[in-house]
């Protein structure tokens, strides 16, 4: 079921509501931040004590904070949300700047560190399996 749409629902959608991305993001078309990729992982900030208040954040905000309890990929995110990766940055970024959720790029291989072969032989194996 999509949030958004850029055409009329159907009959048998008539009852939803649709919104278009750019009344989510409040005309916003680009996010605050520079450095969100595909591959980003986002994962929601766990206060301890009481629980962060949801009040004033939009029904999307508080998918994201749902989805984010264990890391994921921005790319997961917005597929999960079924909004477009711009409308994602724009909203992830707005839970950064209220310190609900962090952002980090994917863990890499350490320098000097070759790829694991053994791994890496595993997925062909699987692969040619196919």
């Amino acid at each position: 079921m999509s949030h958004w749409a850029d055409e009329a629902p159907d009959d048998e959608y008539a009852e939803q509501s649709f919104v278009r991305p750019y009344t989510i993001t409040q005309g916003r078309t680009t996010s605050a931040r520079d450095d969100l990729t595909l591959i980003t992982v986002i994962a929601t900030v766990v206060a301890p004590g009481e629980p962060p208040s949801d009040r004033g954040l939009q029904p999307e905000h508080r998918m994201i904070l749902r989805q984010c309890r264990a890391p994921v990929a921005l790319a997961e995110v917005a597929a999960g949300l079924n909004l477009p990766v711009a409308v994602t940055k724009i909203l992830v970024s707005d839970l950064i700047a209220l310190g609900r959720v962090t952002a980090r790029p994917p863990l890499v291989v350490a320098v000097g560190q070759g790829p694991d072969m053994t791994l890496l032989q595993a997925v062909k194996d699987g692969l040619l399996r196919l």
